[in-house]
């Protein structure tokens, strides 16, 4: 994949949001990616958003207790791969943001 190929974009992790546009709304990460990359990124935060739902209907069934949701570990695996997305599409200064706050330090290749 040539750089050509690649488009820049803007990440808000909070919000799930990517824009092509810096002044569409605040973000968090600066990356380069295709529009498969870009794609696959959507997923996970759809994914994501898909289970803050469940989460929430799960919050009002008391029996059922936070730390054996597997919503939540779902949650936490996609929110991994966000960031290893970020990391590897990412400029330097998302690379040494996500390295300052460990996330990936079980997770990285390098």
């Amino acid at each position: 994949m040539n750089q050509q190929d690649r488009q820049t974009y803007y990440i808000s992790i909070g919000a799930g949001e990517i824009f092509s546009v810096p002044n569409a709304s605040p973000w968090q990460f600066k990356i380069q990616a295709t529009e498969q990359e870009i794609g696959k990124l959507r997923q996970i935060f759809d994914s994501n958003y898909t289970n803050s739902m469940a989460d929430f209907a799960r919050a009002h069934v008391p029996w059922v207790e936070y730390h054996i949701d597997p919503t939540n570990d779902r949650y936490d695996a996609n929110l991994i791969q966000i960031y290893q997305m970020i990391y590897e599409l990412g400029d330097q200064e998302a690379k040494d943001h996500i390295d300052g706050i460990g996330i990936l330090e079980n997770f990285t290749s390098e």
